[in-house]
């Protein structure tokens, strides 16, 4: 039984963190709207996520833009909107805020802040746990952290930790015309995607196209993808695999990606918000994680994503460029063992170049 009564009509989440992050606790929201069919759910959150919030309206009625905060590196802080921000989440009157922003070392303060009626997550020691602070679990994956902190709370969250990512007919239909256009067959292409917001989450451009190159050897279309911002870095990577290879940076909205992924024999990428769209769209995947905790970030299904890393002592790293001579988390996996991992993957599905 759920440790509030009467149901909370009017619930915010607490999430300000990029794609990836919102799709690992879908499984979650999803589990709250089962809880709480009838209640208004306002997700507390970045900006950045908007263009595919839409997708998500049977679990969030509404994204409010959170302004920022300096012990947050997602985004720069609006120090300034603060004040209006918390002013008007307060006239909002929530019944129930949710924490799920990491352990609380920072965000239970913005939380308490909300002013809801009552407020719930995690605590960072297990000695300020209480019915509605869950001491937060350290070494379980995120996906399954917020699926526990609603069971904690008396929520039946169960064990539904599926990724969602919809894709409708305009996704689809976008997704056909540029193949159509640029002339490849999404189930025999192998996708690249070497980008990532943080360069030390990258794994070297030379890399990719070194594995890029041999699989195109053995008959693969490959397509690198990214944002705008990455062509030039798309454009590397192609550059280096040859004529063989296709340059879709830049051409891909997010949702005529996740068509093509889930279409593909394969992804290879780094440990970003991309690995979790393969996830959710049911693609494989070979991850490449730099710096990363890969235990908390590692896709459940370890079939269909085999995901590679060095152990270092230095993991989980959080500096945009590496502060190591050599960039030892990313260089110490080298292109033989993406291939090979890329070979099993696509042997187990079956597919043919």
């Amino acid at each position: 039984m759920a440790v509030w009564s009467p149901a909370p009509r009017r619930i915010a989440v607490f999430r300000a963190l990029n794609l990836g992050d919102f799709l690992c606790a879908v499984p979650a929201l999803r589990a709250l709207r089962r809880a709480a069919p009838r209640a208004r759910i306002t997700l507390i959150g970045l900006e950045s996520i908007r263009p595919c919030i839409g997708r998500f309206g049977r679990y969030v009625d509404e994204l409010v833009d959170f302004p920022g905060d300096p012990g947050f590196p997602e985004q720069a802080a609006r120090l300034s909107a603060l004040p209006d921000f918390y002013r008007e989440m307060r006239a909002r009157h929530f019944d129930l805020a949710l924490q799920m922003h990491g352990s609380g070392t920072r965000s239970n303060a913005i939380v308490q802040a909300l002013g809801a009626l009552q407020w719930a997550g995690f605590v960072p020691d297990r000695l300020r746990r209480t019915p509605l602070l869950m001491a937060w679990p350290d070494r379980q994956p995120e996906v399954m952290r917020y699926l526990a902190l609603l069971e904690y709370l008396g929520l039946p969250a169960g064990e539904d930790a599926r990724l969602e990512f919809p894709v409708d007919a305009e996704d689809h239909a976008q997704a056909d015309d540029l193949a159509v256009r640029t002339g490849f067959d999404p189930a025999r292409t192998v996708f690249m995607h070497p980008g990532a917001r943080l360069a030390s989450r990258r794994w070297p451009p030379a890399r990719f196209a070194a594995v890029g190159r041999r699989l195109a050897g053995q008959g693969w279309r490959i397509a690198v993808t990214g944002s705008r911002a990455e062509r030039p870095l798309t454009a590397e990577v192609v550059a280096g695999i040859g004529r063989q290879a296709l340059d879709l940076g830049g051409m891909t909205e997010l949702g005529t990606l996740a068509s093509l992924l889930g279409r593909a024999p394969l992804l290879i990428c780094n440990d970003t918000g991309i690995s979790h769209v393969a996830a959710a769209v049911r693609a494989r995947s070979v991850v490449i994680a730099s710096g990363s905790d890969v235990g908390r970030w590692a896709p459940l299904d370890t079939a269909r994503h085999t995901v590679l890393h060095a152990d270092m002592p230095c993991r989980p790293c959080a500096h945009d460029r590496c502060p190591v001579l050599g960039h030892p988390c990313a260089t110490r996996v080298d292109a033989e063992q993406v291939l090979r991992a890329a070979q099993i993957q696509l042997a187990k599905e079956g597919g043919h170049a």
